[in-house]
């Protein structure tokens, strides 16, 4: 069995890898990359592959019975990138694509689903076997939040109430080499997320504790937020991205409490406490 990752040198990639890596021989794990020499490290094959370059990647995929796509990192031009990686695969007869969608694709109303949900749908048009990964927020989204909240004595955002069942990098990494090395999970989707949920206010007030400090949720307007993101150096596309999805997530959209994830891996999810604790450094 030969698995092939895509963006193997991101964040999820590396981990996903390095979680591989003692389940299979190394020849037997291939890293996708844009550049291969930045790929030295991981200890795996590398091979050239760059989405914007549709016609190199059936090559790339030459002999790969299991493909993880991790979504690109690129908003916007995902469905072009991703259709690419897709065609790719048919025509080099990958046997399996298991790909890193977004917790309740089907019925989200973040603006990131809509990518991800044309992706399902090609990849289910394709007639390859699937696992959609649908996974929820990464505690590790909220770094610069934290960071910030610690510098300046308060954590802001415009989610009010709403409930984010968010887990680490590492528990969807996880998730990723149990699909990837199991069986029994061709044509599954599985929606992804943390044990236990929590609100902005909660991550404050285990910041607080963590700190012995007194800091505050500030739930703001979302153009307030915006702006206040804005001001402390966040691009104004990306802040406006951000303030609106918060309006989102007031809405419940992270929220799921079925634990599939702790199911597949088979041990709990991060807890908030030691999420805040590696966010604090």
């Amino acid at each position: 069995m030969t698995i092939a990752i895509t963006g193997a040198t991101g964040q999820l990639g590396r981990l996903t890898v390095e979680k591989l890596k003692p389940k299979l021989p190394a020849e037997q794990i291939v890293a996708l990359v844009r550049s291969p020499e930045k790929a030295a490290d991981l200890g795996v094959p590398a091979r050239a592959f760059d989405y914007d370059q549709p016609q190199t990647l059936a090559a790339a995929l030459a002999g790969i019975d299991t493909l993880l796509l991790i979504s690109s990192s690129e908003i916007g031009k995902r469905e072009a990138q991703h259709a690419a990686v897709i065609e790719a695969a048919r025509q080099a007869g990958v046997g399996r694509i298991v790909y890193t969608s977004l917790l309740h694709a089907d019925t989200s109303t973040l603006g990131l689903a809509g990518e991800h949900l044309f992706t399902e749908k090609a990849i289910a048009a394709s007639g390859l076997p699937y696992t959609f990964l649908r996974n929820g927020w990464y505690t590790e989204n909220y770094a610069a939040g934290v960071q910030g909240a610690v510098a300046h004595g308060a954590l802001i955002g415009a989610s009010g109430e709403g409930r984010i069942a968010a887990a680490s990098r590492a528990d969807y990494a996880d998730a990723a080499v149990a699909v990837l090395t199991g069986t029994g999970h061709d044509n599954a989707t599985y929606e992804l997320a943390g044990d236990t949920a929590f609100t902005l206010a909660d991550l404050a007030a285990e910041i607080s504790r963590q700190t012995g400090r007194d800091i505050p949720f500030h739930n703001l307007a979302p153009a307030e937020y915006g702006a206040a993101l804005l001001g402390a150096g966040v691009p104004a596309h990306f802040a406006e991205l951000l303030a609106a999805m918060d309006v989102e997530i007031a809405k419940d959209v992270l929220f799921d409490d079925s634990h599939t994830l702790s199911k597949l891996t088979g041990h709990p999810t991060i807890s908030l406490a030691d999420a805040v604790k590696a966010l604090i450094g």
